[in-house]
Order: structure tokens, then sequence, then C-alpha cells
């Protein structure tokens, strides 16, 4: 059987190294796509493929349509936003993600943009530390996890909400929880943001939510750009000139909130959240155990589109 690494942004050649020894090991053969600027690159490397890794690359219906024997796409990372898993569905294709292996990763890059922002991007002016202020995690799942830890370190007050995870979960990781999602925005000088991006998720993120952080307040999107309603946190920020954002990931607006509060705002100029040695290495090998262990034993744990 044929494994393909494809990928636009190619992972670290010690990352490869250890894909290839697990791929070859288990007796199949891998192939590198790397750097590849067509479509129709991707098209042709996958029509032999029966098992895919991939970052941030796009695989779509098309793509599936040209891989005839396509068994399994595995993304090496949390998200998986970048694959159509409807299609995927269709085609009878597992989709997996590697959740977790980028989780430290994320959490570290947050307080390098928290710091930046508490301390005026080091232009000068005098800031603030972070001892003793309050910290409110949007979405409890292992980055977020990360993130409580490190803050913990840094004597801040951890509080955290997820709908999807019980209170009884936040609580024995030492974190306060809220019985609303507003109660948190209200509370806390700081969001640290860490949803996918869905139907439920997109543009959630605006007045309702933001307009309630106190004075000073602090918005840092690590996860999607989708999650944020731009044009109205746009506008907040025009209304409010307390208030910072910072993602990771330049979002669609980025010339607008440039120019509107150019020393409050901070955009990375591609996602760089999980570009560490360690994220690339341990993602990438997770990726290609999780492909062996489906073709040889049908293991399906981290399966997306059940």
């Amino acid at each position: 059987m044929k494994v393909l690494v494809a990928t636009v942004k190619p992972f670290a050649k010690v990352a490869v190294d250890g894909i290839r020894k697990v791929i070859e090991d288990a007796g199949y053969e891998l192939a590198l796509l790397e750097n590849y600027t067509e479509k129709s690159d991707l098209l042709k490397a996958v029509a032999d493929a029966d098992a895919l890794i991939i970052r941030s690359d796009i695989v779509d219906a098309e793509v599936f349509d040209a891989a005839k024997k396509l068994k399994i796409v595995v993304r090496a990372g949390a998200g998986y936003d970048n694959v159509d898993l409807k299609s995927a569905t269709a085609h009878g294709v597992c989709v997996m993600n590697t959740p977790g292996q980028n989780a430290n990763a994320v959490a570290e890059i947050v307080f390098g943009f928290m710091l930046n922002a508490v301390r005026n991007f080091y232009k000068g002016a005098s800031g603030c530390e972070l001892m003793g202020k309050k910290l409110g995690i949007h979405a409890f799942g292992n980055v977020g996890r990360n993130v409580a830890r490190i803050a913990k370190g840094f004597g801040m007050e951890v509080y955290a909400y997820d709908a999807y995870c019980p209170k009884e979960v936040i609580e024995a990781a030492g974190v306060h929880t809220v019985d609303s999602i507003k109660e948190m925005y209200k509370t806390c000088q700081f969001i640290s943001l860490h949803l996918p991006a869905t139907d439920e998720t997109r543009n959630l993120i605006g007045r309702d939510l933001v307009g309630l952080m106190p004075k000073g307040a602090v918005l840092i999107n690590s996860a999607r750009k989708e999650i944020i309603n731009e044009e109205e946190l746009l506008q907040l920020m025009k209304e409010r000139e307390d208030l910072k954002f910072i993602s990771d990931i330049a979002p669609a607006a980025a010339c607008k909130f440039e120019e509107l509060c150019p020393d409050r705002y901070f955009a990375t100029p591609k996602k760089m959240g999980a570009e560490t040695a360690e994220a690339n290495i341990n993602a990438g090998i997770a990726a290609a155990k999780q492909i062996v262990g489906f073709l040889k034993e049908g293991c399906t744990t981290f399966m997306v589109n059940r």
C-alpha cells in the first residue's frame, strides 16, 4: 500500500524521517509531495494513494474524486476544517486528526502574544504584569488545558467555559467554572480562544461577547479566523481604545485592523501556533502511526467523520 504525504508547508526533515520509518516498518511505501504550487499536482499524486497525510492542505470533493484507492486521510494537527468531511464519507474514506500533538506549542504562543500585548508591543510605553490578572479560556480541550497549566505558573486567576466539557473536569484542573459564557467575558480581562470553525462557532466572537470585557481587555485568537465577527470587532475597537486584539493568522479584514488600531492589533502573517520542531515531529509521527493502526487493525480512535 502507498502512503502519500502531501504538504504545501513541508514537515521538518526529522519528522519526515520518523514518518518514513513508521510507514516502511509496517511494510508500506511512502511518497512525498512537498512545496507543491498547483492543485493538479495533488490530484495526480493521490491517484494511486491508499492513505494521505496532510497539514493545512485542502482536501475537497475534487481530490476525493481523483483518489480512487484512498482509504484514510489524517490531518497532522487538531483542526480539520480543510477536509470536506461529507465528501470523504460519501467516498468511504476515514478522516482523522491528531489531537493534542501540538497543544503545548499553541499554548506557549498564546503567552508570547499575551506578553507582547501587555508590554505594549515593546515600543517604550509602560505596561502591566500578568500575575493576578483574570484569564478566560473559551473551549477547554487539549490546548485550553495547556494554557491553564501555563497561566497558573504566571500566577493568573484562570476561568474556563466549554459547553461540551463537564464542570467537574474543569474544576479538577484547578480552574474556575462559570454559569454562562457571558459571565466569563464580563469577568476576565484576557480571553484566549480555542474554538474550532463550525456552523455553530463561525462569527460567534463579536460585540455581544467581547463588548462585555472589562477595561484593558485583550482578546487572543490562536484558533481559526472564521470564529471572529470581524466587522463587529472592528466597530468595537473603534469605540473602545482600551481593547487589544491578537490573532495567530491574519483576519480577512487585516488591512482595516492595521489602519484603525496599529498599536492595539497584531497578527502573524501565517498560522504559527504549531510551528515548532517538537509539534511538527509529534503530529507527523502520530499521523503515520494512526494510518498503520487503521490499515492493519481497523483502529478508528481519532476518526472525525463517523
